[in-house]
């Protein structure tokens, strides 16, 4: 989840101004004088050493919003120019993240390091307890040698004045399979061939240098111009925003989407595949399945940990049969997933009945750039009605919880779970593919997200508060058959 710090609530001023300019008579005249709106002349300088170095990350901030990457940026380009080359775009941008140097801090190296708090004791805990000889007491305190320094911790665990600390670059330790780093100029590199887009990286960075690419004014540009825009809301968003899903449904349809349908529904189609697969895998003497639901999980699979893919479910996400869905009932339509999390923008790129992705964030700006108020809207009853089962899948325990509401008693399963993929949970899963057997469970439940997509990096809502409303929800939905 994105916390609630400053940086959060500036990238939302950015996204709510930007929706405003869309809808001004003039978008690239208006998108321009952002930066200047947000930090006018001779106004206080909160965060940087100059006014022109914070207009300059705004200014940063709308061009990613707009859909594009800032590597490789010329100083010269004006927003004036992204502005309508976003208007003039037919496909968008690869990669979903993308950095904003001059945002980024280029944090110390990530090391173990001795602070001044050190007593240089006769008890030399920390050099006794040091396997690797990296530590030698010298001008009176400890001191450690980097190149022997494996970055273990002992040393830390054993000072008995706390004077050892471990220094930590938030993106670096955030990310799960080392796919962000320091570049040449000291600041951060995504390596997108390691890279999951988990977005761990996006929701740690307490600078907010790491941005998603929005698709934001393509999804307006399609409304502006008439097309039959629709949404489809992945079951996390239900928890995002006050009011009930009905009400949240007849807001995006006064935002402008033509219609509005629940990726709970293909939740309902994903848990009755599954809970067949998995019947069928057990009496072939399979050891455990997995779930194949999340797609920070699936890009993982792809590019750390293919051992396992023969554990994996063959059955497809929920959002991709409730695209199927969509596009049978809608052909001409232009298709939006609404996301809890950067992941799906790539599962999106390999699927043809799915258009763009509107996170969150984005979609809760548009409420506010125009004004409209959830819990006003008419709670009415909605046209296509979801499973209890399917509208949990957001929660961790829920996907999991869904495939054995459906299994008989004497084929339950015994399920465990991987709650957020973490360095430790991905060795978890490594060794459960080496040894052919999970002794905790034969239904393994993997979340990328730790809470379940309820805490991806695209929400906006506190899981406890999101993990509530659904459960609101829960108690009006009707169990699935």
């Amino acid at each position: 989840m994105n916390n609630n710090s400053q940086a959060i609530h500036i990238k939302r001023d950015i996204l709510i101004r930007l929706v405003q300019a869309f809808d001004s008579n003039d978008f690239e005249k208006n998108t321009a004088s952002i930066p200047f709106q947000m930090r006018p002349k001779d106004c206080e300088v909160p965060y940087r050493c100059c006014i022109y170095k914070e207009r300059e990350i705004i200014k940063d901030r709308i061009i990613a919003d707009m859909g594009f990457s800032l590597e490789n940026l010329g100083e010269s380009e004006k927003l004036e120019d992204f502005a309508l080359q976003s208007l003039d775009r037919k496909e968008t941008e690869g990669n979903p993240l993308t950095i904003i140097d001059a945002a980024c801090k280029g944090c110390v190296p990530s090391r173990v390091y001795v602070t001044d708090l050190c007593q240089g004791c006769v008890a030399r805990s920390c050099e006794k307890t040091c396997k690797f000889g990296a530590i030698e007491i010298a001008g009176g305190k400890s001191n450690i040698d980097s190149s022997k320094c494996k970055n273990c911790g002992m040393c830390i665990s054993a000072c008995p004045y706390n004077a050892i600390v471990r220094l930590i670059v938030p993106c670096e330790q955030a990310c799960p399979v080392g796919a962000i780093s320091k570049g040449d100029n000291g600041t951060a590199v995504i390596n997108f061939e390691k890279c999951i887009s988990c977005g761990k990286c996006v929701a740690a960075c307490p600078f907010g240098a790491v941005n998603e690419k929005s698709q934001l004014i393509d999804i307006l540009k399609a409304i502006k111009m008439g097309k039959k825009v629709v949404a489809m809301f992945a079951p996390a968003i239900a928890g995002q925003f006050p009011g009930t899903i009905f009400q949240l449904k007849s807001a995006m349809i006064k935002a402008g989407f033509y219609d509005v349908v629940e990726v709970a529904q293909g939740a309902d189609v994903t848990t009755k595949k599954e809970s067949a697969e998995f019947i069928e895998r057990m009496e072939k003497g399979a050891p455990f399945m997995t779930t194949s639901c999340c797609a920070g999980y699936n890009n993982l699979i792809e590019k750390h940990l293919p051992e396992i893919k023969p554990y994996v479910s063959d059955t497809k996400t929920p959002l991709f049969y409730t695209a199927e869905f969509v596009k049978e009932k809608y052909p001409d339509a232009i298709t939006v997933f609404i996301s809890p999390c950067v992941a799906k923008r790539k599962e999106v790129q390999g699927n043809d009945n799915i258009d763009y992705v509107m996170n969150a964030d984005e979609l809760g700006a548009v409420f506010v750039a125009r004004k409209i108020e959830i819990l006003e809207m008419e709670d009415g009853k909605y046209q296509y009605e979801s499973s209890k089962q399917g509208r949990n899948y957001g929660v961790t325990g829920g996907v999991a919880g869904a495939v054995n509401s459906l299994l008989p008693d004497d084929k339950k399963s015994k399920p465990c779970y991987i709650d957020g993929l973490t360095k430790d949970t991905i060795k978890q899963l490594k060794k459960y593919a080496k040894d052919g057997i999970c002794t905790e469970g034969n239904l393994i439940e993997v979340m990328c997200c730790e809470g379940g997509c309820i805490g991806g990096n695209s929400t906006i809502s506190n899981p406890k508060i999101a993990k509530k409303i659904i459960n609101n929800l829960l108690e009006r939905s009707k169990d699935l058959k």
